[in-house]
C-alpha cells in the first residue's frame, strides 16, 4: 500500500462528531434538489458547502468519512419512499422499512465516499475540489451499472424542472451532474474570500449561459405530426394494498373497462392501461380479453399483465386487438433486485435451492431485451415497464428509432409523497435525451403526457381515478446522446481523473 495511504488510515482517522454532523446536513439539504421539492438553488448551495468540509479535512480518512456521511443524509433524504412498499403488508413487513432505509442510505453512500477518495489524491484546494466533483460525477455514471444499477437521486436530477435539463439531448444525465457539481466546485477553489465572489460569479455565468441554450432549445418551433396520433391513458387507482383483494379487483377492472368505452369525442388510436393492470395470467386472460375488445369497439388497448413461459414468468405488456387477440407482447427486461427477482436465483437452483429460481419459485424472468412494437397507424412505440424508465442506457439498446414512447408503470408501490413524482423526473429526463415524447399510464399516478422537451403537458395527479385523451407530440430529430449514449463523456471523465492523478502526484512530489 502506498505510504501516502497508510498514512492516511492511521488513527485519528474519524474527524470529529460535529464534522460529520455537519457533512450529513449537508448531504441532506442537497436532497431538497429532488423532485418533488426541486430547490435546485439550495442543492447548490449545500453542495459548495460540502465540497468546502470535504476539502478541508486533514487527511484521505477523514475526507473519505466526510463523503460517506454526506451521502448517508442525501439518501436518506432522497430516498425515504423506500420505506413504502414494505407498509403494503405493514403487519408482516412493515418492521423492516428502517432497516431498508437505512441500508440503502449508507450503502449508496459507499459511492460518495468513493468520490471523496478520488479528491484525497490532491494536496492542494484546487485539485481537492476539482477532484470532489470529477469523483461525484464519476459515481454518478458507476450508479447507473454497478450492480445492476441504480441511477437515481443523481446530482444533475435538480435541473429536471429546469431549461438546463435541455443539455442532456447533448450529454445525457451525466453532463448535468458534471455541470452541478463544477459549479459547486468554483465557489471553493480560491482560498482567500475576497477571490471567491468572482468564482461564484463564474459559476453562475456558466448556468446562466446553459439556462440560455436551454431556453433557447425549447423556443425552437417543432413540426406536428402528421397524421396524428390520439392516445387514452387509463388511470384506475387501484391502491396497492387493495388491487389483488378479492373483494375489489373487480371494482378496478370495471373501471378499466368503462375508461375504455370509445365515448362521443374523437376516437383513440390506442387505449393504454398501467402495469400489472389485469390479474390473471396472459394465457388464462381469453374471456376477459374478448371483452376488453368489445368494450374499446376495435380499438387497440396495451395493458399491463403478467404471462407464463413453460416455467418461467413474465412482468408483460400486451396489445390487445379485435376479438380478444394479442397482436404484440413485451416482456420488461431490467428488473428490480430483491423485488421482482432474486440475485443469483437461477444459479442457486442447480445446487438445490430452487425457492428463489425465477423459473421454478420466486419471481420474474427477465425479458429479451429492448424492442420497438410496430403498431400501425399507432407507429413504432417504444415500451418501458415501470423501473425501465431510469436507466437511459435501455432506451439507447432499443434496435430501431421509435416514433415515441410508452411507458406503463404501478408506481402505488412508491406511496404518495417523493417516489412517484421522483419516477415521473426521470420520465420527462429519458423524453429529452431521446428527443421522443413519451406517455405514461400510472396506476395511481402521475399518468402523464410528457412532449420530446421533457415538459408535462397534460397530467392526472396521484390518487384519482380517471383518463387523459391526447394527441402523441411530435419527435425532433434524434439527439447527440441517442446516438452516442454514455461513451462521450466517460471518456472525458477518465482524462480528467487521470489528469487530476498526474497533477497530485506533482503535488505531493
Amino acid at each position: 500500500m502506498p505510504t501516502n495511504w497508510r498514512r492516511a488510515f492511521r488513527p485519528p482517522v474519524r474527524p470529529e462528531w460535529t464534522v460529520l454532523a455537519l457533512a450529513a446536513t449537508f448531504g441532506a439539504v442537497a436532497a431538497t434538489g429532488q423532485a418533488p421539492l426541486d430547490l435546485w438553488w439550495l442543492s447548490l448551495g449545500s453542495f459548495a458547502l460540502l465540497t468546502e468540509l470535504v476539502v478541508r479535512r486533514a487527511s484521505l480518512g477523514q475526507m473519505i468519512w466526510a463523503g460517506w456521511l454526506a451521502g448517508s443524509g442525501y439518501f436518506a433524504a432522497a430516498l425515504f419512499w423506500i420505506y413504502e412498499p414494505f407498509q403494503v403488508e405493514a403487519d408482516i413487513y412493515g418492521w423492516m422499512a428502517p432497516f431498508a432505509v437505512l441500508f440503502m442510505a449508507v450503502g449508496m453512500a459507499l459511492f460518495w465516499g468513493l468520490a471523496a477518495a478520488l479528491a484525497g489524491f490532491g494536496r492542494g484546494r484546487i485539485t481537492r475540489a476539482l477532484g470532489f466533483a470529477i469523483g461525484l460525477t464519476a459515481t454518478d455514471l458507476l450508479r447507473g451499472y454497478v450492480l445492476t444499477g441504480f441511477p437515481w437521486a443523481l446530482a444533475g436530477h435538480i435541473w429536471i424542472g429546469t431549461p438546463v435539463a435541455q443539455m442532456a439531448a447533448y450529454t445525457g444525465p451525466l453532463g448535468l451532474s458534471a455541470l452541478t457539481m463544477l459549479a459547486s466546485a468554483l465557489p471553493v477553489l480560491a482560498a482567500r474570500a475576497a477571490f471567491r465572489g468572482g468564482f461564484a460569479a463564474l459559476a453562475a455565468g456558466l448556468i446562466a449561459a446553459v439556462w440560455a441554450d436551454g431556453a433557447a432549445r425549447l423556443a425552437q418551433p417543432v413540426q406536428p405530426r402528421d397524421p396524428e396520433i390520439r392516445v387514452r391513458l387509463v388511470q384506475p387507482n387501484a391502491r396497492q394494498e387493495l388491487k389483488w383483494r378479492e373483494d375489489m379487483w373487480q371494482l378496478f377492472l370495471d373501471r378499466q373497462l368503462r375508461a375504455s368505452a370509445p365515448g362521443d369525442g374523437p376516437r383513440p388510436d390506442l387505449i393504454v392501461w398501467p402495469e400489472t393492470s389485469v390479474p390473471w395470467l396472459l394465457e388464462r386472460a381469453q374471456p376477459f380479453l374478448q371483452d376488453v375488445a368489445m368494450v374499446s369497439a376495435g380499438i387497440p388497448v396495451a395493458l399491463g399483465i403478467q404471462r407464463r413461459d413453460g416455467t418461467r414468468y413474465y412482468n408483460s405488456l400486451a396489445v390487445i386487438g379485435p376479438g380478444g387477440t394479442v397482436t404484440a407482447t413485451y416482456d420488461k427486461w431490467h428488473l428490480v433486485p430483491f423485488g421482482e427477482y432474486i440475485p443469483f436465483g437461477d444459479l442457486l437452483s442447480y445446487v438445490g435451492i430452487s425457492a428463489f429460481a425465477a423459473r421454478e419459485g420466486m419471481g420474474y424472468s427477465a425479458g429479451e431485451g429492448a424492442k420497438v412494437l410496430p403498431l400501425g397507424r399507432v407507429g413504432k412505440v417504444l415500451p418501458l415497464i415501470c423501473y425501465e424508465a431510469v436507466f437511459p442506457q435501455d432506451l439507447n439498446a432499443a434496435p430501431v428509432r421509435a416514433d415515441w414512447i410508452l411507458q406503463i408503470t404501478n408506481d402505488a408501490w412508491f406511496g404518495d409523497l417523493a417516489g412517484p413524482y421522483q419516477h415521473l423526473a426521470q420520465a420527462r429526463l429519458r423524453a429529452i435525451e431521446q428527443g421522443l415524447p413519451l406517455l405514461r399510464a400510472a396506476n395511481t399516478g402521475v399518468s402523464a403526457v410528457i412532449d420530446a422537451h421533457g415538459r408535462v403537458l397534460q397530467s392526472l395527479p396521484l390518487d384519482t381515478d380517471g383518463v387523459i385523451d391526447a394527441v402523441v407530440p411530435p419527435a425532433l430529430s434524434p439527439t447527440l446522446y441517442s446516438r452516442t449514449g454514455d461513451l462521450p463523456a466517460t471518456i472525458l471523465l477518465v482524462v480528467a481523473a487521470l489528469a487530476l492523478w498526474l497533477i497530485g502526484r506533482r503535488e505531493r512530489g
